[in-house]
């Protein structure tokens, strides 16, 4: 579902089992519980389940009505997640009573509010890949060094568009009147696809833009953005390349990007590129990128000239922007040289996918190589 990539180094070959003891994710909550209140907040460990099935067994078995929990994000159904539940306190007791062989209450304390979808800062996890070689162990080493110091392109990862990877040509088709779907949930999810398959196709053409500022020296530069810019018809003097080769961070911002404070903030816009250039290398901004419809905010100025190209006019669905680029936290890689495992260990913002991390150090894309239905955001 995407073209280009923020690493080029050759790909490794891997095996990756899905399962409990390959795949682990772990929610990171928004804020800290306050211990006192009229919900009981729960850790919730399950393995091999989707977070509906976990929460209706919950339900069944402790007599809470479904609607009455409170979950922060949904969790794929393989491998191993622990993610935090909220219910009203009078349910505790039955709570603590719950058995299943794939779902353990890790730990109980008391909170003021329901937990509501969307409250975590990211996900933490953990990924054992099997069968690696000590040359192609270096490789990954390498590659997620170089994520951990200068962060990553934010793609959405290929399960965003469905096991046949073709959900955004149906919303495409809903958009213009070409198909119709009755089931308002599904059709907002198809358009949803599309929305997502425009952003990484104009990321695409930005980290291809920012690959030829660093590959070419500033003789040729102006020619090869010549070149570049006319492919799209964009109207940006391609004599910009010489002062965005001046930045020192892999994608090169232009004037007018939409930027955010890192890792949330309002939303504002770059009037000197250059200048905005040195809080993104200290991760304090970063850009974003548009999810085209309704209520949102485009760029301006040579960012819009590039932007304007991945826009549909006919999205009526809710719009909104998603950080370009971010920067995981805490990675850790390490060999077990007598298994010939490679142990990694990550967190990333929510909403990003720790896919598109993969396909990075990897070198390659996960479908069709051990990766179809890996795990979601």
């Amino acid at each position: 579902m995407r073209s280009s990539r923020f690493l080029t180094h050759s790909p490794i070959n891997f095996v990756f089992n899905k399962g409990s003891k390959d795949f682990t994710v772990e929610e990171l909550p928004l804020y800290e519980f306050s211990g006192d209140g009229e919900h009981i907040v729960a850790a919730v460990r399950k393995k091999d389940m989707t977070t509906w099935d976990m929460l209706s067994f919950i339900s069944s078995a402790t007599g809470v009505k479904q609607r009455d929990i409170g979950y922060a994000g949904l969790k794929d159904k393989d491998g191993m997640t622990i993610q935090h539940i909220s219910l009203p306190r009078n349910f505790e007791t039955a709570l603590k009573e719950i058995e299943h062989q794939n779902i353990k209450i890790l730990s109980l304390t008391r909170h003021k509010n329901k937990i509501k979808l969307g409250h975590l800062i990211g996900n933490r996890f953990f990924i054992r890949l099997k069968k690696i070689m000590p040359s192609d162990f270096a490789k990954l080493k390498n590659a997620l060094t170089k994520i951990s110091n200068e962060g990553m392109p934010n793609y959405f990862g290929y399960q965003r568009f469905g096991r046949d990877g073709k959900n955004h040509e149906l919303g495409k088709n809903i958009v213009h009147g070409l198909a119709k779907e009755r089931n308002q949930n599904l059709k907002r999810f198809f358009i949803s696809a599309y929305q997502s398959r425009l952003f990484n196709e104009w990321l695409d053409f930005r980290i291809e833009t920012s690959r030829l500022i660093e590959s070419f020296d500033k003789k040729e530069l102006e020619s090869a953005l010549k070149i570049q810019f006319a492919s799209k018809a964009i109207q940006i003097d391609p004599a910009i390349g010489a002062e965005l080769k001046k930045q020192s961070q892999f994608l090169k911002l232009f004037a007018g990007d939409a930027m955010c404070h890192y890792p949330h903030g309002k939303l504002f816009f770059a009037e000197n590129p250059n200048e905005e250039a040195a809080r993104f290398a200290l991760r304090q901004t970063s850009p974003t990128g548009l999810l085209c419809g309704e209520k949102n905010r485009a760029s301006n100025s040579d960012a819009f000239e590039i932007e304007k190209l991945f826009i549909d006019e006919k999205v009526q669905a809710l719009g909104d922007r998603r950080y370009a680029w971010i920067f995981p936290q805490d990675c850790e890689i390490e060999y077990d040289e007598e298994n010939a495992h490679a142990k990694i260990k990550f967190s990333l913002p929510k909403g990003s996918y720790a896919t598109v991390l993969l396909e990075e150090i990897v070198g390659s894309e996960l479908r069709g190589n051990g990766g179809d239905d890996f795990f979601d955001e």
